[in-house]
């Protein structure tokens, strides 16, 4: 079966891999000139299956407005009349209590514990190297109340059968060293020790060689324009300056999905969350951070590659705006100085944004269409170097007919319907 994926960020990249494995013709087409540009460029570097939560959890309203009135602000939505918007944060209100919580989370857990499993098996399969780790994930908390809203959390890691270990402030220390020099501002934390970190950016060139080892052909610098439909079955993928044909879809754009699949009568609420980053060089490793951190207070990840700290976070909802605002810079930068001083060079530090594809739900949407040939992947927020895996396993599996890993209810586009 000859198969068209669009898009070359991680989860397209990770797909192709697996439909190529499975025997099939596979073509990447992508607006780049390489791989892996956009979205996943430069995220957290976070492989947090344990950390897998929606944002729409009880009590998120409340702390949304509170955010947006701190200095620094892990919130902010540009106020403009935008309708797309609108429906989103809607829904995304809806799905901000106790029982959705728990159903949401759930579902993500799946996802992502299904793709940690299958990212072990992919590097017992092929050598990849993207500054991998697996020292888990750390969040710290700064208050009592982070301590307390904590549980509800562990109750759901304990029915979905996720490790975790309680921590109070030494023995965060234990596990991260370098906060011995900031241990009187952490009064616990909750360790995920099955998580991991990577740069998703090395990891996708790296597959990107092994799919064409397999003979999967990229096609960069080619916008995808609209799909071409007829007969009720997607007939091809119209770019700039010709139609490519194939016997099958797999929608990977990330937050541009929702805006082609509106043309073939599609609807998403996908919407585009920007998120900054910083990449720092590290110039001490007593001072820098063996794994990943989370700041509950800020909700910035603090991640450690070989010889780089990777800071990300912040949320905005500012439509498709890829403008670098040095205010926004402010979050990552008290982060990484508050909690790791010295350890890494801000003066040489890459600044850097992208658009996280989010669900109102948390979870992304996985599988098959109304049109028998066009399949989706896509929406997995700020998750998608988490869930890429997973994610490209289940797809393939629901487009060769082969009974899926782990249960579909729930992941799909029906649950919008």
């Amino acid at each position: 079966m000859k198969i068209l994926v669009l898009g070359s960020g991680v989860i397209g990249v990770t797909n192709a891999y697996y439909l190529a494995k499975a025997g099939h013709e596979v073509t990447v087409i992508d607006r780049q000139p390489a791989a892996a540009l956009e979205t996943s460029y430069a995220n957290a570097g976070q492989i947090s299956p344990g950390y897998s939560s929606p944002w729409s959890a009880p009590g998120v309203p409340l702390k949304a407005v509170k955010w947006m009135m701190q200095d620094l602000a892990p919130l902010r939505i540009q106020p403009a009349l935008d309708p797309v918007l609108f429906k989103w944060m809607t829904k995304m209100l809806g799905n901000c209590t106790e029982s959705a919580y728990r159903v949401n989370k759930s579902r993500m857990l799946r996802i992502a514990e299904y793709s940690r499993d299958s990212m072990k098996e992919l590097n017992d399969e092929v050598s990849l190297n993207y500054d991998q780790r697996f020292g888990g994930t750390l969040q710290i908390f700064r208050t009592e109340k982070q301590v307390a809203a904590s549980k509800a959390d562990i109750a759901i890691l304990n029915e979905c059968g996720v490790e975790y270990e309680v921590l109070d402030s030494q023995a965060c220390v234990e596990k991260e060293p370098a906060l011995v020099h900031v241990k009187e501002k952490i009064i616990g934390g909750l360790r995920l020790p099955g998580d991991g970190t990577g740069d998703c950016f090395k990891f996708t060139h790296g597959l990107v060689t092994e799919c064409e080892k397999l003979g999967v052909t990229f096609i960069y610098n080619a916008e995808v324009k609209e799909l071409v439909l007829e007969a009720n079955e997607i007939q091809g993928v119209k770019l700039a300056s010709e139609t490519l044909k194939a016997d099958c879809y797999v929608m990977a754009l990330g937050s541009y999905s929702p805006i082609v699949l509106a043309k073939v009568g599609i609807k998403i609420p996908v919407y585009p969350v920007k998120g900054y980053s910083l990449t720092l060089p590290i110039i001490d490793e007593s001072r820098a951070p063996v794994s990943t951190i989370m700041d509950e207070t800020y909700k910035i990840a603090v991640t450690r590659f070989d010889d780089r700290i990777r800071v990300g976070g912040t949320a905005e909802l500012t439509g498709y705006d890829l403008s670098l605002k040095d205010k926004r810079r402010n979050n990552v930068d008290f982060v990484v100085s508050d909690l790791f001083s010295g350890g890494g060079d801000l003066s040489k530090a890459d600044f850097w944004t992208g658009l996280r594809p989010m669900t109102p739900d948390g979870t992304p949407v996985l599988g098959a269409t109304k049109y028998p040939n066009l399949y989706l992947n896509t929406g997995h927020g700020t998750l998608g170097w988490t869930m890429a895996v997973g994610s490209a396993r289940f797809v393939t599996d629901s487009i060769i007919g082969r009974q899926t890993d782990i249960d579909p209810s729930g992941l799909g586009i029906e649950r919008y319907v």
